[in-house]
């Protein structure tokens, strides 16, 4: 191609195109982080639609990063096999429900009488009452899975923060 940096432009811009599009999400839905409901938002816009975006600017950035080869440095073409590396990454990740890996649910809980807990009265919990059926969910445990499954009064639940 004759204009190299307009040619380098694009393959660059495609190239970060399809690794935001997995990274931006990732990194605001990551595990013990605050979210703010317009972050979230963001995040779940941009995972709805980044698996036909990664494809499309992976696309864009293979025919670029061909184009460069070529006449690129062995040091250029390093660069340009890791960046599409990446590409490819996001690609595949923006594919799978990596959130469920990061979120981990308790599958089944385990539970112990009031008295026998070893908890201190200054720790945190989130309580829950359905008819005579009580329980009591420390937030240091669900700080770590954020997801407890459990039957509360007959009720599946799932118990989050």
């Amino acid at each position: 191609m004759a204009n190299r940096p307009l040619t380098w432009g694009i393959f660059i811009a495609s190239a970060l195109t399809a690794i935001a599009l997995f990274f931006i999400p990732a990194f605001i839905i990551r595990p013990f982080h605050h979210q703010t409901p317009s972050a979230l938002a963001l995040a779940l816009a941009i995972r709805q639609r980044a698996p036909w975006a990664t494809l499309a600017a992976g696309l864009v950035s293979l025919v670029f990063a061909l184009s460069l080869w070529a006449a690129s440095t062995r040091w250029r073409k390093v660069a340009i096999a890791l960046v599409m590396v990446l590409v490819a990454f996001s690609a595949v990740m923006s594919r799978l429900n990596y959130f469920e890996w990061m979120f981990h649910p308790v599958p089944s809980a385990q539970f112990e009488s009031a008295s026998a807990s070893k908890l201190d009265k200054s720790e945190m919990i989130l309580a829950l009452r359905f008819g005579s059926d009580a329980r009591a969910y420390p937030i240091r445990e669900m700080a770590y899975h954020h997801i407890v499954n459990d039957v509360v009064g007959g009720v599946p639940i799932a118990v989050t923060y």
